[in-house]
């Protein structure tokens, strides 16, 4: 039987687009409790943000609410929102310390363009412990690229029909942490990016769920020691997706913790499996996942450099006579551009468009309209899909 799913406000969603009637309500996150506004306010107060914070109260159809914003942040900009510079403009030093991470999180979700809506002030702070605990996974997973092959320690087995699952006697958080983090293991396991991501974020989950919901993470344990949740159904069961194509994010706006999709906007390189597009994390400060390179996490400007010179490192001389990528002309490519101030730019000015919708290779670049976020993990406001 599946855990019980409350009502669908239960489960994080953003805040619908204003109708001109409510265009003074502003943006930020929206809480639907009855609880005081001032047990956010004080929360909000500890790390460093609650002498900035504006705050409304209200009722809709679901009840009271409260809603929390930033009206502005130096160097965020109002029309084209940017979080790529929060942490420098907020003095925070996110690597070193986790208070500065979560007021990094916090900065960003409260100048959503969009709106986040929680049940509780308890899910909102778990979406931002579970964001810290995804982008500490992601700055230590270094993998071995593979679209083909797969490895895993020994704590796991693999079958067609299961996936890599639990071998009886082993505890997720840590097989998960074998499997990613090669200062644990002692050695590179392969992934896809995709597959990579998918772990990264079930590593954080059991991290939260082992603080506030112990009972989900058993579920998830018995679930992983009996078939894995890969591609499509993974999605499904954990994450939602804010921002679409009709009301797309702006080009830099990103939440740390955020798994999100580069697209390849070349026809021909993205038919090669495994360059269609690039899955990774946003890690706050301007970065995102490098899962192949250690300490070489991308910037906003590298990464889209890189996936436009995919096109170029097309080869079709391999002894099966199908399409393959040199990466070595690919990073030659990539450094003569980033060399030059103004070939980055008219890269950029190609990449950093809006994508094409999905079998269209126009005039998009590569940004995704949208991010993904993990769904509420509190037993009262459940909402992952998985088997108990």
């Amino acid at each position: 039987m599946p855990m019980s799913i409350p009502a669908a406000s239960a489960e994080p969603s953003v805040i619908a687009p204003q109708s001109a009637a409510h265009a003074d309500i502003p943006i930020g996150i929206r809480l639907h409790t009855t609880q005081p506004a001032s047990h956010a306010l004080q929360w909000l107060a500890t790390h460093q943000l609650g002498h900035l914070i504006q705050h409304q109260i209200g009722t809709d159809a679901q009840g009271p609410w409260q809603q929390f914003w930033l009206p502005c942040v130096p160097g965020a900009g109002a029309q084209n929102l940017d979080t790529t510079a929060l942490a420098q403009t907020l003095g925070l030093s996110p690597d070193t310390r986790d208070a500065d991470l979560d007021t990094e999180i916090l900065a960003a979700m409260l100048l959503s363009p969009l709106g986040f809506q929680f049940p509780s002030l308890a899910e909102w702070q778990s979406a931002v412990r579970l964001r810290r605990f995804i982008v500490q996974a992601g700055r230590r997973t270094v993998l071995a690229f593979d679209t083909e092959e797969a490895e895993r320690p020994d704590c796991w087995r693999w079958t067609e029909a299961t996936g890599f699952v639990l071998l009886p006697g082993h505890e997720l958080i840590p097989a998960l942490q074998a499997a990613l983090w090669p200062d644990v293991s002692g050695r590179l396991y392969s992934f896809s990016c995709y597959r990579a991501t998918e772990h990264v974020v079930l590593l954080g989950l059991a991290q939260e769920l082992q603080i506030s919901n112990p009972a989900a993470l058993a579920a998830l344990q018995a679930q992983w020691q009996r078939k894995a949740i890969q591609s499509e159904a993974f999605q499904n069961a954990f994450l939602y997706e804010y921002g679409s194509l009709q009301t797309p994010l702006p080009s830099h706006y990103y939440v740390p913790g955020d798994r999100l999709w580069f697209r390849n906007p070349d026809a021909v390189s993205a038919g090669i499996e495994g360059y269609e597009g690039s899955w990774v994390f946003y890690l706050g400060q301007g970065r995102f996942t490098n899962f192949w390179k250690p300490n070489q996490a991308y910037t906003l400007v590298s990464k889209c450099v890189e996936l436009y010179h995919w096109r170029h490192g097309v080869r079709t001389d391999g002894p099966s006579g199908q399409p393959w990528m040199d990466e070595s002309i690919i990073e030659a490519r990539v450094a003569e551009t980033l060399a030059d101030a103004q070939a980055t730019q008219a890269v950029l000015q190609r990449m950093m468009r809006l994508r094409d919708p999905a079998g269209i290779y126009a005039e998009g670049g590569c940004i995704d309209a949208s991010r993904e976020a993990v769904r509420c993990v509190h037993p009262q406001t459940f909402g992952l899909r998985i088997a108990a």
